[in-house]
């Protein structure tokens, strides 16, 4: 059984767990604490669990930017990054919704893809090498 709910701060340690698995180390503790505080940061539970979240604002144009979809490495290919996106979409504050990945990331292309997002453009000179290609969907 899944939840999938706005966080509050008393996830953030569960949070962060999360986080560091996937990235080695707590350094965005402080980010997604202030996504929390900002009503910016939504996260899945599985059994109680947190097993992954995702963070946004609304500084991108006026639009909704998700700038972190994670979700832990034991728990991927279940379609929690996938109930996260449509959550976001049901619940964005705005109308249009965008996000990013490395052009290398194609599992995360697909999963953009597989819940209606189409790309709409690239950034070059973020990551050596490994250009940003953003993704949109609109929430009407």
């Amino acid at each position: 059984m899944y939840n999938v709910v706005k966080a509050n701060i008393t996830n953030l340690d569960e949070i962060v767990h999360v986080d560091s698995e996937v990235i080695g180390n707590t350094s965005r503790r402080n980010f997604i604490k202030d996504t929390i505080e900002r009503g910016c940061c939504i996260v899945v539970q599985e059994a109680n669990n947190i097993v992954g979240f995702l963070t946004y604002d609304t500084n991108f144009f006026d639009c909704s930017f998700i700038s972190l979809i994670m979700v832990s490495p034991s728990k991927r290919r279940k379609g929690y990054a996938s109930l996260l996106l449509k959550y976001m979409i049901n619940h964005s504050p705005t109308a249009k919704v965008f996000s990013s990945t490395n052009c290398s990331n194609v599992r995360m292309q697909k999963v953009f893809e597989a819940n209606g997002f189409i790309q709409s453009g690239k950034i070059e000179n973020l990551d050596e090498g490994d250009p940003e290609m953003i993704f949109f969907k609109s929430t009407y």
